[in-house]
């Protein structure tokens, strides 16, 4: 799902559940190899973990909001707050292992 500047706080600061935030950008190399990886991601934990893309080229107010330097930028929020954070390419692995952390992890 893309989010926008105009719908993250909707859609992801006010969601019920745990969100994985994808930071990306369509000419940035490492955001088209992780990309696959976080559609994965978004089937494997439907109903459990929301994961929403955000184009830093089109919506820069929300990158720069929560301060995102690097593409890509993967920001995990529950309840509104950053829990976890990634930044630059990792391997699915990696992924699976913040998103079970999170899920593990009782909103405050």
């Amino acid at each position: 799902m893309d989010v926008t500047d105009a719908t993250f706080e909707k859609e992801v600061l006010k969601a019920k559940g745990p969100v994985l935030v994808d930071f990306w950008a369509p000419w940035c190399g490492p955001c088209r190899f992780t990309s696959p990886i976080v559609e994965e991601l978004g089937k494997e934990y439907k109903g459990k973990l929301k994961v929403v893309k955000v184009n830093v080229d089109e919506n820069p107010a929300t990158a720069q909001k929560f301060t995102v330097l690097s593409i890509p930028t993967f920001l995990f929020f529950q309840g509104g707050i950053i829990t976890e954070s990634m930044v630059g390419a990792a391997p699915k692995d990696e992924f699976v292992r913040r998103a079970e952390k999170v899920l593990a992890t009782p909103p405050k």
